[in-house]
This record gives structure tokens, sequence and C-alpha cells, in this order.
């Protein structure tokens, strides 16, 4: 029997990780994508461009060709740099398909909280901006709304998957009306709408996010069928509906928040009507879904008492609030949904 070796290289891989990760980031905050979105160019013009110093460009350039974020057509010199395909559609700020809104957050934001993890892990709070006495992530988003639009965008790039996931693998045909409740920008209404002509809905959030909404349903000409309702989900009625989604949402507050939440719902649906949570769910053993917990994490980061949980989790919550039947289902990367019926 012959056994392998202890090796170093994951154990090594996962702790340089982060040198891949500022790389691409850096490559966002600086609009490589998006200039390069425009054609190919060399390192030479691309340094011009962004003002790179000659000293760092061909490596910067060539660790993006290495780590797959960029395509590079010769060598030396006259080499010439173009973005991949999910480059070119996810990260060129100019279409509507950009998802660096997310990134950029992460870039500015996140990356430096994070080295204050073991802090969190020690103490069990938050280690943002309100951990300084500053405002926290939503008081700083919400209050500049062109901030808050380049977000919210950039989160519906990050749920596309999950929306169109969604639109196809819950059974609308047996229901008429829904309400995303605190859905963003509007991707998952766009993708129901967009599959199924029969249904009617929208979207409850804050006021604020009210013009963002209205912008990206009218780009869809779906304005004759969704909605938008200003309110807030823990002191305002929710908006009646056949169905509610809540998306990325339950993860942000505490347990007792999560079944305030639950329990809203579930009183505010008809008798049949059905509940749609999704999140990055913690697979049920806790050992597969590392996004999942890393999120997770990213919660005790971010907020007093928000965390994710696994499919069971729910499940237990929503019968506990008194959902008659609940299941999980897998959407698409490390998102699943659970489905709560009244």
């Amino acid at each position: 029997m012959t056994t392998q070796p202890p090796s170093l290289d994951s154990i090594m891989q996962l702790g340089f990780g982060f040198w891949g990760s500022k790389t691409l980031l850096s490559g966002i905050e600086l609009g490589l994508f998006s200039l390069l979105a425009k054609g190919p160019l060399d390192a030479e013009e691309i340094g011009h461009r962004l003002e790179l110093h000659p000293r760092s460009r061909r490596d910067f350039l060539d660790a993006l060709v290495a780590l797959g974020m960029l395509q590079r057509d010769g060598a030396g010199e006259r080499a010439r740099y173009r973005n991949t395909p999910d480059t070119d559609f996810f990260l060129d700020r100019a279409k509507p398909s950009y998802a660096g809104g997310i990134l950029e957050m992460l870039n500015a934001r996140l990356f430096k909280f994070w080295n204050s993890l073991p802090e969190g892990l020690r103490s069990g709070k938050a280690q943002n901006e309100a951990s300084r006495g500053e405002a926290g992530l939503f008081e700083t988003l919400y209050a500049d709304p062109a901030r808050l639009r380049q977000f919210l965008a950039g989160m519906t790039g990050l749920s596309a998957g999950a929306a169109t996931a969604i639109a196809h693998k819950f059974p609308w045909k047996d229901y008429k009306t829904f309400i995303d409740v605190g859905g963003a920008q509007g991707a998952v209404p766009v993708q129901v709408a967009l599959a199924h002509k029969h249904l009617t809905g929208g979207e409850f959030d804050l006021p604020v996010v009210g013009p963002i909404f209205n912008d990206y349903i009218r780009s869809f000409e779906l304005g004759n069928r969704l909605t938008f309702h200003p309110g807030d989900f823990f002191k305002d009625d929710l908006p009646p509906a056949d169905v509610y989604i809540m998306g990325h949402i339950l993860h942000d507050w505490d347990l007792a928040e999560k079944k305030a939440l639950l329990k809203k719902c579930y009183d505010a649906l008809p008798k049949g009507g059905a509940l749609i949570v999704y999140e990055a769910l913690i697979d049920d053993d806790r050992r597969k879904n590392a996004f999942g917990l890393l999120m997770s994490l990213n919660m005790l980061i971010e907020t007093p008492g928000g965390f994710d949980f696994t499919g069971a989790d729910c499940q237990g919550w929503m019968k506990e609030t008194g959902f008659r039947e609940t299941r999980v289902e897998h959407l698409v990367g490390p998102d699943s949904m659970v489905i709560g019926v009244k």
C-alpha cells in the first residue's frame, strides 16, 4: 500500500489566495476591463491609459492572463491583451451586465475589514465602520443614491443565475401574484415576469430603491406588470401576494429577527401561498459549501447578529412558524432556495 506524502500545495494556494484576489480587484478599480472592452491593446498603451509604471505593467497583465482573467496574443513587447468572454461580459462598466459593483465594494471596504477577522472571532462583534462608531454598510449605501445604484446593479449581476433558476424551477403556473421582499434592483421579478406572462407582481423595499427599480423595470418594458411598493419590512405591512421571495435577506439578521420576518411573510400569505428564501445555503453537513460558510463569517464582519444557515435550519424555522410543507432545491453555484407552503 502506497501512502501519499503530505503536500503543502493546497495550504499555500489558500494562504496566498489574497494575491490573486487583490490583482483582480485592482484591475477592476483601475478600469482595465472597461478599457479592453473597446479592443485589444499592448502593455505600453495600457500603461499609458491607466498610468501604470513600466516596472509593474507586464507582470500585472500577465498575472491576470495566468489567472484566467485576460487573454494575450503574442509575446514580449508586441503582445496584445484582451478580455476573456466572461470578463468582457461582467466587468465592463458600460454594459448592463456589469457585476463589478459588488467587487468594487469588496476592494474598497471588505478587503481591509477582513484583516480584523481574528478580533471578530474573539469578540463576536462587527468589524466594519460601525466598530469605529461610523455609519455601517447599509446606512452608508442608502445615504448615497449614486453609490446605491452601483451596488444594486452589482447585486443584479451576482443574482442573475439564481433569478433565472427561480423563474424556471418554481411552479409559477399555480400562482398569480408575487412580491420580492428587499429585492434590490429587481433581477428576480424581471426574470420571473419574462418567463411567465400570466404573473403580476413587484418589489417591496425602502423608498430610496424605488427609482432604481423603476428604471430597471422600464428597460425590460415590464412597467405594466411589475410595481414598486415602498416600505420597511420590519415596520410596515407587506403588499398582498400569493408568493413572497426573500433573497440574500435573512442572513443579515439575528435569529429572532429571522423568525420575525418569516412569521411576517407567513401571516400575510393566503392559504396555499408560498415563501421562497434563497441564499448561499450552507450544506446540512457543513463540509462542502465553503462560500456559504465564508459568507457567514462576512456577516460577522458586517452585521451585529447576522449569520448564514443550512437548508435544514431554515426548514425548521419555517415549520416552527407554521408552514405546512417545506423543501430545499439547488439553484446555481452556491445558491439554493427553501420553499415554504402555507
